[in-house]
This record gives structure tokens, sequence and C-alpha cells, in this order.
């Protein structure tokens, strides 16, 4: 079995695993860049595994005329710039001591002892820098049948670390059969240790959800979440009835998604961004303000979420007409300005006034003029 791509071939890339070679060191692409070329996904990041230490390969890549980047050294990853490509390259690693969040690691210099370490079987194949596939684990009928399986013994890998639970249901959106359903065995021991996620930060937790609710379709995988308990472990109050109608009504932006799930989505640690998009939505869909409203108020990305959001919350059909109205609304403009009002208006009065004029104009759908408005 090969490999193959443009990011393969690059030179950057092709050059990174030569140095290595020529000092006798293994250079094996390994985890998200060989499965998605194996299955013909996208590849955005390039992660290679190797025998050499992190100094070594600090030595190799700079005297090859790369830049490298110490970003995780103590765990055995530097990031080589070649060309004007990244390139995550970590030492072969066997855990050491593990507590669930965080691991404590040896070098190793067999490639079996790290691939046994990695989540799921589909991430841990590796390839030669020609392409040939190399698969410790037997992996790669899993990755070909899209069946997402821990390696080894499901609660030992969940032990390692509790964020593997998460990844197991966002891996099964992104990459899963769903026809066959989930892995019983890795199912049975995410709900048994669904606890442990309450030991994780909450950053963490809120990423994986950012991953997951990102997929195409993910109303199997949170379905499962939901009834396995892990969904209630990792957001608290949450509820996934409305989640597939959602989906299917054409919700695809991420943080509505969450809106759906309900529970407490500032829990999750969100960037003051999204959790200022998530409370806008949350508030709007008890204020029932029409399409042509959100769409003028909201823009129409934001108002299609917010219409279809709050369909599936109270499981109704959206409006009809509604995305017509919504881009009509996210293209009109109020001819009233503030200085239309002035000076005889100041201050509170001012503003009060130009909010007044502003709801009858959308009252009477944008179709009053400014002579009409100020007459």
């Amino acid at each position: 079995m090969q490999v193959t791509g443009d990011w393969l071939h690059h030179s950057g890339t092709q050059g990174l695993c030569q140095a290595l070679s020529a000092m006798g060191f293994q250079a094996l692409f390994v985890g998200g860049c060989v499965r998605n070329a194996l299955i013909g996904a996208p590849v955005n990041d390039i992660d290679i595994a190797t025998d050499a230490t992190p100094e070594m390969v600090t030595n190799i890549a700079e005297k090859a005329g790369f830049k490298v980047i110490p970003t995780g050294f103590e765990h055995g990853t530097v990031t080589v710039f070649a060309n004007g490509i990244a390139h995550e390259v970590t030492t072969f690693r066997r855990d050491i001591e593990t507590d669930g969040r965080r691991a404590v690691v040896r070098f190793s210099t067999d490639v079996a002892e790290d691939a046994a370490r990695r989540d799921f079987t589909m991430n841990a194949l590796y390839a030669r820098a020609d392409g040939e596939v190399v698969d410790p684990l037997g992996g790669l009928p899993d990755l070909l049948a899209r069946r997402v399986r821990f390696v080894g013994d499901a609660d030992a890998r969940i032990a390692e670390d509790y964020l593997r639970i998460l990844r197991f249901f966002r891996f099964f959106a992104w990459y899963g059969d769903q026809s066959l359903g989930l892995d019983a065995d890795g199912l049975a021991a995410c709900a048994a240790h669904s606890a442990g996620l309450e030991t994780l930060s909450r950053e963490r937790v809120g990423d994986e959800f950012r991953k997951l609710l990102s997929a195409p379709d993910p109303s199997m995988a949170v379905a499962a979440m939901a009834q396995s308990g892990v969904l209630g472990a990792a957001l608290p109050g949450a509820d996934a009835r409305a989640f597939p109608i959602a989906v299917h009504f054409g919700v695809n932006d991420w943080l509505a998604r969450l809106v759906v799930l309900g529970g407490m989505p500032e829990s999750l640690r969100l960037s003051r961004s999204a959790l200022a998009q998530v409370s806008l939505i949350r508030e709007e869909l008890g204020q029932l303000r029409s399409p042509q409203e959100l769409g003028y108020r909201h823009g129409a990305k934001v108002a299609k979420a917010i219409i279809l959001c709050r369909a599936a919350l109270f499981e109704t059909q959206p409006p009809q007409g509604w995305m017509h109205d919504v881009e009509v609304g996210a293209k009109a403009v109020f001819p009233v300005a503030a200085a239309d009002l002035m000076p005889d208006l100041q201050g509170k009065a001012l503003g009060d006034r130009l909010r007044a004029l502003e709801q009858i104009w959308i009252d009477s759908d944008f179709a009053p003029t400014k002579a009409d408005l100020l007459g």
C-alpha cells in the first residue's frame, strides 16, 4: 500500500526526510497525513516520527538549512520549517506513567512501541518517504473499513488520557462508517470512564466539541454520546433530542449546533467571540423576531442559524419564504441617521427616537423612506 500526494513530494518534506535518513535515522510520516492520504481526505498537517532524539533532529535540520522551533522539546517534539512547510517531528516514545490527563514518556527506537501508545488503530499508520505504508499494529484494515477502534485495550487507552473519550466520538463523526455504528468495546469503555472527563481542562474539552460539531453530520456520534452518558458528563445539562433535526434543517455552524445541545456552553471556556455568538443565538431564540429583522440586525449567516435552531428546538418548520426574507433584511439600509434629528434631539432622547423610527421602518418591511419617517 502506498500513499501519495503533493504534500509527500514537496521539496522541503523530502529534504527533511533525506537529511534524517542520511544520518542513519528513520523518518516516518505518521497519523493524520497518512490516514487522510489513504482515504482521499485533505492533508493539512505533516507529522514525522523518528528514532532520532530532539537534539539530534534539531542539529540535523539546522545543518540542512531548515528552521527549528522546540515546540514540545521535553516530550520529544520539534517543529521544522523546510522550504515553507511546517513539519512536527517527534521522537518514538513509550509511556512510563499516565494519570488520565498527561503522560510521562521515555524515548524509544522502536516504531512498534510508538504505535502502541497511540489512541486509535487508524492513527497508528506510518509511511516512508517514498510513500510505502508501515503498519506495526495491523490498523490498515480498520481504516479502509472506516472502523474507529482503540489500540489494544480500550480501557487502558482511555485511562492514559480521558480526552480520548471525546476523540472516539469525534473520529467516528469524521471517519467512521455510519452503517456499522460505533465500536461496541470502545463505546462501553467510554461510558465506563466518562467521569474522568471532569479531570480535564475545559479548554481541551471545548476544543474537542469544536472539532466534533464541525463534522458534516455528527448526529449519530452525538446520539451515542447522550445514550452513553458522555454528553452529560462533558456538557452538563445538554440534550441531544433536537440535534439531528437541526442538522437536517442545515445548521452547519458548530456554535449554532452547540446552542441546540443546550447545557452550559460557558463551561467550555470558549473564546470571547465564540461565547458572544452563542449568547446572541440563545437570546434571539426567545425573541421571535421576523426573518427580515434578524437578517437586518445580524446578517444573513447568523440570521439563518437563529431561524433553523429555533425551528429545530420548537419542532416546527422554518417559516415560509424565510430565506428570501433574511436576504432582504441583510441588504436593507436604515435611511435615517443621527444627524437627521440633530440639533433638535440630543443624548438619550436622540437614541430613543432613532430606535423608535428604526423599529417602525422594520415593522413596515423596510418600505418607508427618510421623508416618510421624518415627515
